[in-house]
């Protein structure tokens, strides 16, 4: 049974011990994650297409020493393609036995194209116009498929974290993947594509949850709303992190706290969910309250 002093918060989120491995861990969202994970002592391993970006990041985000943390770029690695991810295993392999967390955060945002217009014709010509077969084939590529591939390339080196093997008990392996709120509005926002295939990493993340269960892994999605990254500021500063005014996010109109995620609300999430063995296939949205507006779940 449990003491008062199991309770404590540096102890229901301790990460010491563990490995980690997370897919666009340079910069946004995916450093956020990194930045948690490692501050509660865990051995995070980040990866992009962008070799320089993990450096830099694996460089400029170390947490303290007494944490028991550490940051390292691993890399690079184009997650749609299978040699890279081979590659990816491999590699992580030769470095450690077992990884107890793995992050599927890479993603993209893909074409906008308003649906606007009343009219059926000015309908059709302002999406047809602006979006293409081949441009929504990359988002899936990216948003889909190598969130599949990518938990599929490491469910060996995630089961190994379970005793015998490990150190930890079973369904303490997880993957977490970051799907988005646009996967469960209504809403396009212009983004057709983008919020399709983020409401199938939402799927993907049920299926893989019910599927995987029988190797004793966890599969879990964050849908976040807005927060600071390049794919909402369209930019990083020196230490690839990203501003989003407040003022921005008003325009919206439809954020009920009237502003961005804090980084530090998008580390709880990951943490939560690493920890918590009881959790599995759920989708957690960190948005603001968007969804009790904008019409979805």
């Amino acid at each position: 049974m449990a003491e008062t002093h199991h309770f404590e918060a540096s102890r229901l989120f301790d990460m010491r011990g563990s490995v980690a491995l997370v897919t666009g861990g340079g910069t946004g969202i995916g450093l956020m994650i990194t930045q948690a994970l490692a501050a509660n002592g865990c051995k995070v391993y980040i990866t992009s297409r962008r070799l320089e970006v993990i450096q830099d990041s694996a460089k400029k985000h170390q947490p303290p020493q007494s944490s028991g943390g550490q940051v390292i770029a691993i890399g690079p690695c184009d997650v749609t393609k299978k040699s890279d991810l081979e590659k990816l295993v491999a590699d992580l392999s030769q470095k450690e036995k077992f990884i107890n967390l793995l992050v599927c955060n890479a993603g993209v945002s893909g074409p906008k194209a308003e649906p606007e217009h009343e009219d059926a014709e000015d309908l059709k010509q302002k999406l047809w116009d602006n979006e293409s077969p081949e441009e929504w084939s990359d988002v899936f590529n990216v948003n889909v498929n190598s969130v599949y591939f990518t938990t599929v390339a490491f469910l060996p080196l995630l089961q190994a974290s379970i005793a015998p093997k490990g150190p930890l008990g079973d369904f303490a392996p997880s993957v977490i993947t970051i799907s988005s709120m646009s996967g469960i509005m209504r809403h396009a926002q212009g983004h057709f594509s983008y919020n399709a295939s983020k409401g199938a990493t939402v799927h993907l993340t049920k299926l893989m949850s019910s599927e995987f269960q029988k190797a004793k892994i966890r599969v879990n999605s964050i849908a976040p709303g807005y927060f600071p990254s390049e794919m909402t500021a369209k930019e990083s500063d020196d230490r690839q992190k990203s501003k989003v005014p407040a003022e921005k996010i008003q325009e919206k109109g439809h954020v009920p706290l009237m502003r961005a995620g804090k980084e530090e609300e998008m580390g709880m999430t990951a943490l939560y969910l690493a920890r918590n063995m009881y959790v599995n296939g759920e989708v957690i949205a960190v948005d603001g309250g968007v969804l009790n507006v904008v019409a979805g779940r």
